[in-house]
């Protein structure tokens, strides 16, 4: 990889007041007007200490720069729980000790595996991320083990943010930790998390990471509520272990998805919460909206429309 095409990717906050912005956009028309109408949401979420409030990502977000946002949001104290995608786990984990670089879309994808690159659109992690993973967090499994031998996903998160994470007011994972926010990961596995995990079973097959632990923990929580909502970003097993586990309740109250997906194709991903309706997975009278548009544009602005 040419010197020139390392830059750092910088993790940021939500800065300024934009609320005059999103005034306006609510007259604008297009994505403009769902993004006010999006903020006007969450504003309600935000205010309403009665309201249990679900944030889901995938990944891909938090190897951007969006996850200052994310920790931001979640500083920020409407947050009641999180669901992500293992993916987010390595990411944030990875970069509190080192960071990643900026590349191209069009990079020569070759010469990047040649020289042990990997690349997330434009985002690129070197291997040797990886390598450090794995000399983080093996000795965190060694420990866990020490102390019990069957773990639901968001203690063995927990776990992990106490032992592993490093230093970084950018971390979600961290942020979690403060405000004592419970991280479900119901696809933890399908992550480079869940490979080191393999390893470590080869020689440890008593660990167990017991899945349907955390079924309980998300069960109580909306059963427990008095209203629920969610502020979806991507889609996936995030996505759908959100609103799936409201369906307990006869579904979300309020619900904003942030999204790229088209729903032609019939994808969970793509779905609008109106579909989310006939399941019950969303309330037939809940207010709702959909955002098009690439998140690490447009969720800033509206958390920093929040502030």
């Amino acid at each position: 990889m040419a010197k020139k095409e390392k830059k750092t990717i910088r993790d940021f906050e939500a800065r300024g007041d934009v609320s005059d912005l999103l005034a306006d956009f609510e007259s604008a028309g297009f994505q403009a007007s769902h993004l006010a109408q999006a903020v006007a949401l969450m504003r309600e979420m935000k205010q309403d200490e009665n309201r249990t409030v679900f944030l889901a990502f995938t990944a891909n977000l938090v190897a951007s720069g969006l996850r200052g946002v994310l920790a931001q949001a979640i500083r920020q104290g409407w947050v009641d729980a999180v669901v992500t995608s293992g993916g987010s786990i390595d990411h944030d984990l990875i970069k509190s000790w080192r960071p990643y670089d900026a590349g191209s879309f069009d990079a020569d994808d070759v010469r990047l595996h040649k020289a042990s690159i990997n690349r997330i659109g434009n985002v690129l992690v070197d291997n040797a991320s990886y390598v450090q993973l794995e000399r983080k967090v093996q000795p965190v499994f060694k420990k866990m083990l020490s102390k019990k031998e069957v773990w639901a996903p968001s203690e063995f998160i927990r776990e992990l943010s106490v032992s592993a994470l490093g230093k970084d007011k950018h971390s979600f994972l961290a942020a979690c930790r403060e405000r004592k926010v419970p991280v479900f990961s119901p696809a933890l596995i399908d992550s480079a998390l869940g490979l080191q995990l393999f390893f470590f079973k080869q020689d440890h097959p008593e660990f167990v990471l017991d899945a349907t632990a955390d079924l309980k923990p998300v069960g109580n929580l909306v059963l427990n509520a008095e209203k629920t909502s969610a502020v979806i970003i991507g889609g996936g097993p995030s996505k759908h272990f959100t609103i799936g586990c409201n369906l307990l309740r006869g579904g979300l109250d309020s619900a904003v998805y942030f999204t790229t997906a088209q729903e032609y194709d019939g994808s969970l991903s793509g779905a609008r919460p109106k579909e989310a309706v006939s399941w019950g997975k969303v309330k037939e009278k809940a207010a709702h909206v959909t955002v098009y548009g690439d998140a690490t544009i447009n969720f800033p602005l509206a958390v920093a429309g929040l502030v």
